[in-house]
């Protein structure tokens, strides 16, 4: 569904990605993590190309519609419903025109249209996303001019639910959230049929939704398989492993460099010091954890 090539992108005078690639196939929860400032909300201004980068290309299968949550909502009195509906464009399209529509056969064709994606059962699944999240159902037709801060970011949320985009992208929607708004979220994302990325410090919430990792640190983007747990399981795997790996290189550097320093000078040994030396130069240091 997302394919990230060779990424390279510079902020500032701050390099972010370089040679970043990544590759997200249909249907897969991906929960993306790494340090504060390593370039995780970057990563979504890329994929829905309000970034370009500097170098690489970003592509998502063509015909994919891609949701993100929109912070750009009104302040008037549209009722919070109505907002949530307006998400889902064709539909709300369609039925405006059908309010002017004249021409017999295209009058046909929104009917066909707006039964084949279910526009009458829109404002009840449309009620029972705001209401998972923490709404009363008498407040469904409240004006939004009634609500600020953390209630806007629940009915923007419930926008891009509503919207059902084949490729989803959630930057820490737990944030505004109660303990049952968020088991609600967690069963409705666990439950996703489109593809989701999901950015959060939530370990719970990874847990339960995700199934791969995507780790962004250091200008790359990693790509594990399983929960977060597992996760941390195998980064600590491959840090025991690699300062194992650099405390054995150590051990048979200071082996060589001995050998060196005491056979140097020697005539017989000249040959084999110069050796070891070349060796020491040609070896590929591992860092240390």
């Amino acid at each position: 569904m997302i394919t990230l090539r060779n990424i390279g992108l510079k902020l500032g005078h701050r390099q972010l990605f370089e040679g970043a690639n990544l590759a997200i196939g249909p249907n897969q929860r991906v929960g993306v993590v790494g340090p504060n400032g390593a370039g995780k909300t970057t990563l979504f201004r890329l994929i829905t190309g309000e970034l370009a980068p500097d170098a690489g290309d970003v592509s998502i299968v063509r015909g994919a519609s891609v949701g993100i949550v929109r912070q750009n909502l009104p302040d008037d009195d549209t009722p919070l419903i109505d907002l949530v509906l307006a998400a889902d464009t064709e539909r709300h399209g369609l039925l405006a025109e059908a309010q002017t529509a004249t021409d017999p056969y295209r009058i046909s064709e929104i009917e066909h249209r707006l039964l084949d994606i279910g526009a009458a059962a829109a404002p009840a699944r449309a009620a029972s996303i705001l209401t998972g999240l923490g709404f009363k159902p008498d407040e469904l037709t409240a004006p939004i001019r009634n609500y600020s801060g953390g209630w806007r970011m629940r009915v923007a949320l419930a926008a891009v639910l509503f919207q059902a985009p084949d490729v989803l992208l959630l930057d820490e929607p737990s944030n505004h959230l109660d303990l049952e708004a968020m088991i609600w979220l967690e069963d409705y994302l666990a439950r996703f049929p489109g593809t989701l990325l999901l950015i959060s410090h939530d370990r719970a919430l990874l847990n339960r939704v995700v199934t791969r990792i995507a780790h962004v640190d250091d200008g790359k983007v990693d790509l594990y398989t399983g929960t977060y747990d597992q996760f941390e399981e195998t980064r600590a795997q491959k840090r025991a492993n690699q300062q194992a790996l650099f405390e054995k290189q150590q051990s048979e550097r200071a082996r060589i460099q001995a050998f060196v320093d005491r056979f140097r000078a020697k005539a017989s040994k000249a040959r084999q010091a110069q050796s070891r030396i070349k060796a020491l130069e040609r070896m590929t240091l591992v860092d240390a954890v």
